[in-house]
């Protein structure tokens, strides 16, 4: 028997923020909620949705799982991130000039990358 992903879910200490922001960044809706958890749509077809757990405590350290989002133009998502709360994580990299990607973190420190991959 193969598992399938049903969710990838992130720690919160404010769900309203997390989907706020992570809803209007994917342009996706909320599926579920209740007071501690919510979800919003699968993450491409039949892909996992993506969850938001809250938790009494705020992040600390470095994630060790992120998201990398596929955009034609990292600078243009970045712009468009930034003017929905998130900061960039350093400059943008890559050892490949064709396919740079840059670092960003969510209003709750989250760390997400913007790659054209």
């Amino acid at each position: 028997m193969r598992p399938k992903a049903a969710a990838v879910a992130v720690d919160c200490t404010d769900l309203d923020v997390m989907v706020g922001f992570w809803g209007a960044l994917l342009d996706m809706e909320v599926t579920y909620r209740d007071e501690t958890w919510l979800e919003l749509e699968p993450l491409g077809e039949g892909g996992p949705v993506l969850s938001f757990q809250l938790v009494p405590e705020a992040k600390a350290g470095k994630n060790r799982v992120h998201l990398d989002l596929a955009v034609p133009d990292i600078r243009e998502a970045g712009e468009r991130a930034r003017a929905l709360g998130a900061v960039p994580h350093g400059e943008p990299m890559g050892s490949d000039p064709e396919r740079p990607f840059q670092v960003w973190l969510d209003p709750q420190g989250n760390e997400f990358c913007f790659t054209t991959a």
